[in-house]
């Protein structure tokens, strides 16, 4: 059961994020029903799930919840942003329950009480002195689908008696009530409705076949009818009795559907199959059912239909839920094999045995198909975390009193699941940056000609074999003047300086760097903006800003799709083995040393007229000199980064080479240039170059040894 549980709150989890992405967007269009009962169907499913598993506090809780969206569905209750306060607090708070022992202690008890209270007070509930988790009438649900733990599907023929009203019944609220017990469906017949002239406006006619998928006994619904069993026709039908999964993606035919109903014979049927015709047009045409029953048929047909396809029963959108545990174990021993296929490959290219050789081929294209669809499994869209910030946007304009409007674009876009994880702080860094210094307060964009709401982009989208992620404001722009003069304070740069606008824009990223006059709960220390950088860094990313004057800023990060597995180009200089990511290479040229300068004592090289800095790897790395006899011609592997094109000089280019990343040791985690490591096919270590390290070292005036 323990297991069951954990899966309950990770689910739960889920459903929470989604009810708090369809809240905040009924605050912004509060006319869409759709989002309406999207949030219903949300906490539907948490009360039932959660009184399925013994989590009562919770059931009651969502609950209450769930009594207010059914009065936001039937318009009942109008949207405010007061509601919409209290009911993010509320979905706060079963987040807390599901983390905890389920049942609020203390202040936070006395906090979910008085959330609840107001909530009643919204929706019209009597007042109550009662706790939330004391048995109150208003605890205790209705709905005995709390104490079940499977659905069922029933076609119910409802039939009042003629003279119903005269009781002072009224039919329709019988079926409000049966709605109350799950999902339903109804269709009114109209079939022994008189003339005009004959009606009795005091007698009922219609009549109404109900499809009902609820939790509940069968016992429950009878009840709804306890009171005009006796001058009513009521008949109940069991036709599906959970998810059918021997076939799951299969719904009953219309033909199958009247057979069972007993509205026609197989053998009726049968004939009417021959036609070319849709089997209900056809029974119409030919006068073998009236169209009222082939419309309750259809009905019926539809109404399974949706349950299952809401329950997640059709086979095409089947999904497991496997452990991220797992599955970086899986990751790992594919990381193993593709180290294996390398040697495997070794070895045969240096024998003659030619079934050896077909063999590691298709070796070699087997592990490639594995290697990427492993990959892709790791690949996870990032618009759930991307929908995770809009209510860090909501509630902290809200705190600085500023309008401001989250826009998210590219949700769609998929990236390595470890990048995602890691990507959650820095991107709250940069969000509450943009909110609170970027965005002026709507008086100050009202007198500049801005809208009064500001605007932040959070966008992504693929490039090559990146990923830019870029966060936007229509803010008031990075000051110049004011870095400039605190850069000079902290002694940053000097004072007759001429700097860049990139390289000034940079400085906020040291440590400790604020240009803040007034220290806030939200930002002014100088604390975040460094460790954004280190984090996209130790991602083998780069940061980027542009930025004009009143007119916003731009921050731009670059990302690898993922840290696994990599496509690389393998490199030899001074008797070692590199790696580069492919992802940087523009092309490979002779180097001879010829066109070669220094200009302010860094290495320039000329490629067909343009000028551009160059390292050596043996000269970075301090490596022996072991030059092939009267090979006097270098490669020179030309990258581009995010602000440069650089050139990297070593003694040989091997080619591409799939690349397993293993991490460095401890010791060697802080060398610059160097990312991580990998296992060639003879066993051999090929070190893993850090593009942005360098970078640094190529705009360094002198390089010194960094082993």
């Amino acid at each position: 059961m323990e297991n069951f549980k954990e899966l309950f709150r990770e689910e739960s989890l889920d459903i929470l994020q989604k009810l708090e992405q369809h809240l905040m967007e009924l605050e912004e269009n509060s006319d869409d029903g759709e989002k309406i009962s999207a949030a219903f169907r949300c906490m539907h499913t948490i009360k039932g799930n959660a009184a399925m598993f013994g989590f009562v506090g919770i059931s009651r809780y969502a609950h209450e919840l769930e009594s207010v969206l059914d009065g936001l569905r039937e318009g009942k209750v109008s949207v405010s942003k007061h509601l919409i306060d209290l009911l993010l607090t509320a979905a706060d708070d079963i987040r807390d329950m599901l983390h905890s022992n389920e049942v609020p202690v203390g202040e936070q008890m006395g906090i979910s009480d008085g959330i609840i209270q107001q909530l009643r007070e919204i929706v019209g509930a009597a007042d109550t002195a009662d706790g939330l988790y004391s048995e109150t009438p208003a605890s205790r649900s209705s709905n005995p689908e709390l104490d079940q733990d499977h659905e069922c599907t029933y076609r119910i023929i409802f039939k009042p008696g003629e003279n119903i009203f005269l009781s002072g019944t009224n039919p329709l609220l019988l079926l409000s009530e049966l709605r109350e017990l799950g999902e339903l469906s109804c269709i009114c017949n109209f079939k022994e409705m008189p003339s005009l002239r004959e009606i009795d406006p005091e007698k009922s006619y219609v009549s109404w076949e109900i499809f009902l998928t609820t939790s509940a006994e069968i016992n429950n619904i009878h009840d709804v009818f306890i009171f005009v069993q006796g001058s009513s026709e009521i008949a109940i039908h069991l036709i599906q009795e959970g998810p059918d999964f021997t076939e799951i993606d299969q719904n009953k035919k219309l033909g199958e559907i009247l057979v069972e109903r007993g509205d026609i014979d197989e053998e009726a049927l049968s004939g009417a199959l021959h036609s070319q015709k849709k089997i209900g047009e056809l029974l119409v045409e030919e006068q073998v059912l009236p169209q009222s029953t082939v419309k309750a048929a259809l009905a019926e047909q539809k109404h399974v239909r949706l349950i299952n396809e809401k329950r997640g029963y059709k086979l095409q959108a089947a999904h497991v839920k496997v452990r991220a545990e797992k599955l970086d174990t899986l990751v790992d021993l594919v990381g193993e094999l593709v180290t294996a296929q390398a040697r495997l490959n070794q070895v045969s290219s240096g024998t003659d045995k030619q079934s050896l050789t077909a063999v590691a081929e298709q070796m070699e294209r087997l592990i490639s198909d594995l290697r990427d669809s492993t990959m892709s499994i790791r690949m996870l869209p990032i618009g759930a975390t991307f929908n995770k910030f809009r209510r860090l946007a909501r509630d902290l304009s809200g705190d600085l009193g500023k309008k401001v409007e989250l826009i998210v674009e590219g949700g769609e876009t998929e990236l390595d699941k470890t990048v995602i994880e890691r990507l959650q702080d820095p991107l709250v860094h940069l969000i509450r940056n943009c909110i609170d210094h970027g965005i002026e307060t709507s008086r100050e964009r009202k007198t500049l000609g801005k809208p009064e709401t500001g605007i932040v982009r959070l966008s992504a989208c693929h490039s090559g074999t990146s990923v830019l992620i870029r966060v936007e404001d229509d803010g008031s722009g990075l000051d110049r003047e004011a870095i400039l003069q605190k850069a000079r304070i902290k002694g940053l740069i000097a004072d007759d300086a001429h700097v860049p606008e990139r390289e000034l824009f940079d400085l906020i990223f040291s440590p400790g760097f604020s240009t803040a006059a007034e220290l806030s709960d939200v930002s002014g220390r100088g604390v975040g903006m460094d460790v954004v950088r280190r984090e996209i860094e130790s991602l083998q990313g780069s940061i980027s800003i542009a930025s004009r004057k009143m007119k916003g800023t731009c921050i731009t990060l670059n990302l690898p799709l993922t840290l696994a597995i990599i496509e690389g180009l393998l490199l030899f200089s001074g008797g070692q083995y590199f790696v580069l990511p492919l992802s940087v290479v523009e092309e490979c040229v002779e180097f001879t040393g010829s066109d070669e300068a220094e200009k302010n004592h860094r290495k320039i090289v000329n490629v067909r007229g343009s000028a551009m800095p160059y390292i050596k790897l043996q000269d970075v790395f301090d490596l022996e000199r072991r030059h092939l006899e009267n090979k006097l011609i270098q490669q020179m592997i030309i990258i581009h980064t995010t602000e440069m094109r650089m050139g990297l000089v070593v003694d040989g280019v091997i080619g591409n080479y799939q690349t397993v990343i293993k991490p460095l040791g401890r010791i060697y985690r802080n060398v610059e240039g160097i990312s991580g490591a990998t296992i060639l096919g003879d066993g051999s270590i090929a070190l893993i170059l850090d593009i942005i390290g360098l970078e640094k070292i190529a705009k360094q005036s002198t390089y010194a040894k960094v082993c």
